[in-house]
């Protein structure tokens, strides 16, 4: 019997060990949707965030920018992952449903057009090129259609789908308008399939946000743009021009008065400056994580 309320007593006391930080006290959920460009950096903040506050839920979609911009209006989630900028007509939707927010920008991407290992031919391209591909109504069907010398082949095209912030600013910025695309190509709202489509053949191009191309070097290869390769350096300098862009996330601020809310969004900005780039990202300089935190 004494023994019996020895290990008792000492189980009592090692109990709270457990439970030390105000972390880990924290009990709640955190909402969160949107961009697949940005869910990597986002998950691999929340996989740290669960060891500290293992209490409180931290449950991440992937809709696309537009599609997570949809719940964050109707309140269904406290933060959206964007790979662009709020729109003016979200931002008179939102304002019109109250919803008040803070946008962050959180990382630097460049946006990868990627070939298959075996293509030897459209590892350099132009944006002129990308233009006649890509546009409304283009007649490119092959890849001799682009450049004489190349090998008289369909191209098979892959890319985002209409509700992916990837697809607005890249329509944007090389078809003119956001939006403005041809339709004719597999689309997808994961960029997991897409890398799995372009691999998979050797007449294959897609594009997507530079992580997904850092995370998969071995199965795919980067089309240089006007010269320019994406790396590191030409994302972060912007000579990777013109798909260089910053990615954001859009905070509820009435979300904010929840503690675990306040909590995880103060936890993302202090350590992303480390994963954003152990995620194959560009991070923003300290500075301007801090600049954030402080206006929290």
């Amino acid at each position: 019997m004494p023994k019996l309320i020895i290990l008792m007593a000492s189980i009592t006391l090692t109990l709270p060990l457990f439970f030390t930080t105000a972390e880990a006290k924290l009990r709640g959920k955190v909402r969160i949707d949107g961009s697949s460009t940005v869910f990597p950096i986002t998950e691999a903040v929340a996989e740290e965030f669960r060891n500290k506050a293992p209490r409180v839920r931290v449950n991440i979609g992937v809709s696309g920018t537009g599609g997570g911009f949809k719940k964050f209006i109707k309140n269904e989630i406290d933060i959206n992952n964007a790979s662009r900028r709020i729109k003016d007509k979200e931002k008179q939707m939102a304002s019109e449903a109250g919803i008040k927010y803070m946008e962050i920008p959180i990382a630097f991407d460049g946006i990868t057009v990627v070939i298959n290992p075996k293509n030897t031919w459209a590892t350099q391209m132009t944006k002129e090129q990308l233009t006649q591909l890509w546009q409304t109504g283009s007649k490119v069907k092959t890849w001799k259609d682009l450049n004489e010398k190349w090998p008289n082949r369909a191209i098979k095209l892959y890319g985002p789908g209409t509700d992916s912030g990837t697809f607005d600013y890249f329509t944007k910025v090389i078809n003119g308008k956001s939006g403005k695309s041809r339709a004719n190509y597999s689309k997808s709202e994961d960029d997991n399939v897409l890398v799995t489509g372009v691999a998979g053949d050797i007449d294959a191009l897609g594009y997507f946000g530079y992580a997904y191309y850092a995370e998969n070097k071995n199965s795919l290869k980067a089309v240089s743009i006007d010269g320019v390769a994406p790396t590191e350096k030409t994302i972060q300098s912007g000579t990777y021009t013109p798909l260089a862009r910053q990615i954001f996330i859009y905070v509820n601020t009435n979300s904010l008065k929840r503690e675990e809310m306040k909590t995880f969004v103060e936890f993302y900005l202090s350590n992303a400056a480390n994963l954003v780039k152990d995620v194959g990202y560009v991070p923003l300089t300290k500075d301007q994580y801090n600049k954030y935190l402080k206006e929290l």
